[in-house]
This record gives structure tokens, sequence and C-alpha cells, in this order.
């Protein structure tokens, strides 16, 4: 199974306030790679809660690239490939936010939710959040950093996949019960129902 886990870290509230991006790349259910960028927000307001979760400040990305910027580094990792998040309604919503904030040209991004997976192959688990079941599996995570994040759900996701014998995306429908959803060119961001940081997954994971 291959696949592309990603993690996002905010600012703020907003989802467009994107600070850092972390992915791992897994090839035959191993990760392969992973990687993180600093991202400079549209405006440079951090909030102090969303700065204790993460350790980073404006300090840190006043001289880093905007996301449009970082696109072209980016944008390779994400196109023709499946994406996972753990939360992915958070993850994915911040990027759909960026995309469309910089009206940038992509490629349809077929994705599901790690959670969804999980509790499919470790349904005894205490929670479904990013720290216990890293803790429960021996996954060893630097929590909040956005490399370390995409790392665990990675791991996590393969462990799934082998678990329930998933080669290939088409076929978690079948074996797993979990559906597939896309982001597409042209769907619109909307605001989130609750602040990003209380959202079952920031303080979630």
């Amino acid at each position: 199974m291959d696949f592309v886990a990603i993690d996002f870290e905010t600012a703020n509230e907003l989802p467009t306030s994107a600070c850092e991006l972390g992915l791992a790349v897994v090839r035959n259910y191993k990760v392969i790679e992973t990687k993180s960028w600093l991202i400079r927000p549209p405006d440079l307001r951090f909030n102090p809660y969303n700065t204790k979760i993460h350790g980073l400040s404006a300090s840190d990305v006043c001289d880093m690239p905007k996301f449009d910027l970082l696109w072209s580094e980016i944008g390779p990792y994400l196109s023709n490939d499946f994406v996972i998040a753990h939360n992915a309604e958070f993850d994915i919503g911040v990027l759909k936010s960026l995309l469309h904030y910089y009206k940038i040209t992509f490629n349809p991004i077929p994705y599901t939710c790690s959670i969804k997976l999980a509790r499919k192959t470790y349904s005894d688990a205490r929670s479904f959040g990013l720290a216990n079941l890293s803790r429960e599996l021996g996954i060893k995570l630097n929590h909040h950093r956005a490399e370390s994040d995409a790392e665990a759900c990675a791991i996590i996701a393969a462990k799934s996949f082998r678990a329930f014998q998933v080669s290939f995306p088409h076929e978690l429908a079948v074996r797993m019960n979990v559906s597939i959803q896309t982001l597409k060119p042209g769907d619109k961001p909307k605001q989130p129902k609750r602040s990003i940081n209380n959202i079952n997954g920031r303080t979630r994971r």
C-alpha cells in the first residue's frame, strides 16, 4: 500500500494560519521519507494556546516562505497519491483553505482519516488520539511537531492496511468499510463549527 500522511500545525483559530506542515511518504507499507516545512501564515498572529501546544511562535516563521511559495515543493508529494491524516477533517480543511486562499491550481486529492482506520483495527484502544495510539503501539512521537505526527499517522495507517490486507485504496470500502473522500478544485472551505483549537484533535490527539 502506497500513500502520503500529512499533518498541519496552526498559529491560531483560522484554517489559513498553518505554520508547519509535516508529511511521511509510505511505499509498500513502509515509511521511506519524512519531511517538514515551517510556513509563514498570512498574518503572524499566534494564539498563546497554539504556541503552548506546538512550541512555535511568530519568531520561528517570520522569515519562512508563505504556503503558495512552498507549493512547488509540497505539491508533487500530494499529486497522484492517496493522502491520510489523523483527524482528516482538520488537516484537509487547512489544506483546502490554503489552496483556496492562494488560488493554487491542483489535481483532485483522494484522502481518508487514520482515526477511521484505527477504529476498525484497534477497537479496544483506550482512545483513538494520536498520542494514545502511539503509546499503545510503541511508536516514537514528538507530539504536535508536524513531521513526527505525520510519521506516526503513517505507521498507524500502514499497520491497519496490513491487518486488513489492503493493497490499494479502492479496496478500503470492501475490506474495511471505510470511504474515500476527494478534495477537488473548486471546493470552497467552510468555517469550522467550533474553534480549531478545541476540535477533538489538536488537544485531541
